[in-house]
Formats: structure tokens, C-alpha cells, sequence
């Protein structure tokens, strides 16, 4: 392996995504939930990078080539395991169903290009992969954001009677504790998220099917 900085880049996203379930695994929430933001934030800000300057700076590899993919579906896809194991605690369909579809893609492409071996260097990746790319992104960075004014909320909140915490939300006495903006942000960054992660879903079945589509004449037996 050359080790340029590009590759260098890209192989410490593919280490940094089992580094998200550690987070959990080792720190409380909120900290958690802080910890595997910035993380997963770096790790998409390098993926931007690394390609970027493999191409200026004339450093493209074949070892760079192969874990740049992999980095890319390990982040998302150990993401969305944590996402959907903590939405476990209130179940929601909303995530799970969108999530799902995400996860069924990369399993089905994966495999098919590993049948497909050297042909499937030749399927281009699209300008619209890279979009759900970006897309699922920008989607799980919103969602892990939603934990953190959720338990900010939470711990503001403890301990105090229902109907007070119910009259400082409807504006009716002094929110001294922020506890009106930590629920909005906690409200809006959870459904902020869902959309886009329904519109990554969307746009992952267009780029599967698309990808099918062109893997199709490789894959007809001979007559």
C-alpha cells in the first residue's frame, strides 16, 4: 500500500467507523451521542478530501480505490445500527423502514459487485450515487444530533412536575432552563433527519436500480 495522504485519509475513516459503536459502548449519553457526531462529521469531511486531493494531487491507487467504498458503506451502515438500536426505546417505523431499504441496497450492490469481479470497475460510479451518498450523510449527522437535545432536554428537565414542565413550554412561565429550544431542536432534528433519510432511501432504490440496470448484460447466460 502507498502510503499517500489521500489513502492515509481514507483508511482512518474505515477504522473510525467501529469507533462509533465504542462511543457508546464507553461514554454516557449525551457525551456519546457528542462524541459519535464529531466523528462521523470528520470522517464525511475526509471522505470529500481524500478523493479530492488523490485527484490533484495525481495520487489515485488502486488500494484507495477498493477502501474508499468500504469506508463510505461501514459508516453509514454501523451508524444506522446505532441510530435504529436507541430508536428501539420509543420504535418508530419512520426510521427503520428507510433505514432498512439503505441497508438492503449495500448488501444486494456489494454482492453484485463481487460477482461481477473486474467488470464492476467498469459500471461509473454517478453523480446521483454521490448525492446519496452526501444525502445519507448529512441525514445521520442530523439524527445523532437529535440525541443530544434529547438528553439535554432530559437532564434540564429532571425532576420537575409535569404540569410546570407543560406551562414552560407553552410560553405560560420563565424558561429559565432553555428547555424550550433544547425540545424544538430536538423535535426538528429528528424529523430534519427522517426526511432526509427518506430522501436518501429514495435515491439509494434509483441508483440501485440504475446500477442493476447496467450490470444486466453481464449477467445474461450464454446462449
Amino acid at each position: 500500500m502507498k502510503w499517500t495522504l489521500p489513502n492515509i485519509l481514507t483508511l482512518v475513516r474505515l477504522m473510525a467507523a467501529p469507533g462509533l459503536a465504542v462511543m457508546f459502548l464507553y461514554f454516557p449519553r449525551p457525551l456519546a451521542d457528542w462524541y459519535a457526531l464529531i466523528l462521523f462529521v470528520g470522517a464525511a469531511i475526509t471522505d470529500w478530501f481524500d478523493g479530492y486531493l488523490a485527484r490533484a494531487w495525481k495520487q489515485e491507487t488502486k488500494i484507495g480505490a477498493m477502501l474508499d467504498p468500504i469506508a463510505d458503506k461501514a459508516m453509514v451502515v454501523i451508524a444506522l445500527m446505532i441510530l435504529v438500536g436507541y430508536a428501539a426505546e420509543h420504535w418508530t417505523p419512520w426510521l427503520v423502514l428507510p433505514a432498512t431499504v439503505i441497508l438492503f441496497r449495500e448488501v444486494f450492490v456489494s454482492g453484485l459487485r463481487e460477482y461481477l469481479g473486474d467488470t464492476a470497475g467498469t459500471l461509473k460510479v454517478t453523480n446521483l450515487a454521490k448525492w446519496k451518498t452526501t444525502a445519507q450523510m448529512v441525514a445521520i449527522a442530523t439524527l445523532f444530533s437529535q440525541g443530544i437535545f434529547e438528553h439535554f432536554l432530559v437532564m434540564s428537565s429532571f425532576g420537575m412536575d409535569a404540569q410546570i414542565y407543560t406551562q414552560i413550554i407553552a410560553g405560560e412561565m420563565e424558561d429559565l432552563f432553555g428547555l424550550r429550544w433544547k425540545e424544538a431542536g430536538m423535535i426538528w432534528s429528528g424529523r430534519i433527519g427522517l426526511w432526509l433519510l427518506w430522501i436518501a432511501a429514495a435515491l439509494t432504490l434509483i441508483t440501485g436500480a440504475d446500477y442493476m440496470r447496467k450490470a444486466l448484460p453481464h449477467l445474461k447466460e450464454p446462449r
